[in-house]
């Protein structure tokens, strides 16, 4: 056997300068591929639903959680870029939770510059009154907060309440009522309150959750952890987060479709008599010309 001489050309190593570099440079491209794609979405959000006019000043409502911080930075851009002009303030609500470190939010918010309101509001008194030990806190909570978000809007001539809810929280709500409420109800991405003095909008409702994550691994929040303010995690909400992770494992299009589906509903193909008046249907085409 006549073995062929092979010629190996040695590979010289690349210096740790160069391979910092090449990481440093895939990053910032996936920086700003995930931006760019972001906010695309929050555009075609703010665009599709008549968000933001012209004039508004909208209240971001910062919880020192990782969506409001993308949420407030999505709509600072957008301020920037949009062909009217509208104002923004940041507003925490600080409810006295236990262990939060009340110095953090109020800290960045000066350090990026944007006009902010801190209020000052006991809830956790409140909660630890009327919420037996051991028991899931989020629902009383949030709606305690909501109460006072409404009050501080009026009170700052808000004319737009943006949350940082997006694409994974509106799906789980539409399955937490589906499942557990029996009935066909999601997160709108905007909504008049009942009273009709307060608009809330969610710019982020196109965005899915990974992709929020994405843009935080790429940025230096303060991210506070929900851990300080939930005693009880929500087991039902939970187990709808598990189920849509499962979902992109499996069916990457299945979530996105999910929310489509709330974007073209067909109530004469439901049961609800409310929306739809089954008594004076049309009658059957096919029947009349069988006659």
């Amino acid at each position: 056997m006549i073995e062929k001489n092979i010629v190996l050309t040695p590979q010289l190593p690349q210096k740790a300068g160069n391979q910092s570099q090449e990481v440093k440079n895939k990053k910032s491209v996936s920086e700003k591929k995930n931006e760019k794609r972001i906010m695309r979405l929050a555009g075609k959000a703010v665009a599709d639903f008549s968000m933001i006019e012209g004039g508004d000043k909208i209240m971001v409502c910062m919880s020192g959680g990782k969506d409001s911080y993308v949420l407030l930075d999505v709509l600072m851009k957008l301020q920037k870029r949009a062909p009217v002009p509208f104002e923004l303030i940041a507003v925490h609500v600080d409810q006295h939770l236990p262990n939060f470190p009340k110095e953090v939010i109020p800290n960045y918010l000066k350090q990026i510059g944007v006009p902010f309101h801190i209020e000052d509001q006991d809830t956790w008194s409140i909660v630890q009154r009327v919420i037996p030990e051991g028991q899931n806190v989020c629902s009383v909570c949030s709606r305690l907060r909501r109460g006072i978000i409404y009050r501080v809007a009026k009170e700052l001539g808000v004319t737009k309440i943006a949350l940082g809810h997006h694409m994974d929280d509106a799906v789980s709500t539409l399955l937490l009522n589906m499942f557990y409420g029996g009935r066909l109800k999601g997160m709108p991405p905007i909504l008049r309150s009942d009273d009709g003095a307060n608009i809330v909008i969610r710019p982020l409702i196109y965005v899915r959750e990974y992709e929020i994550e994405r843009w935080v691994k790429y940025h230096h929040y303060p991210i506070i952890s929900k851990e300080i303010c939930r005693k009880i995690e929500n087991k039902k909400r939970a187990e709808m987060k598990m189920l849509i992770r499962e979902w992109d494992t499996h069916f990457d299009s299945r979530t996105y479709n999910v929310l489509m589906s709330m974007t073209r509903v067909s109530p004469s193909h439901l049961m609800d008599p409310s929306i739809y008046d089954f008594k004076k249907m049309p009658k059957d085409p096919l029947k009349k010309s069988l006659i």
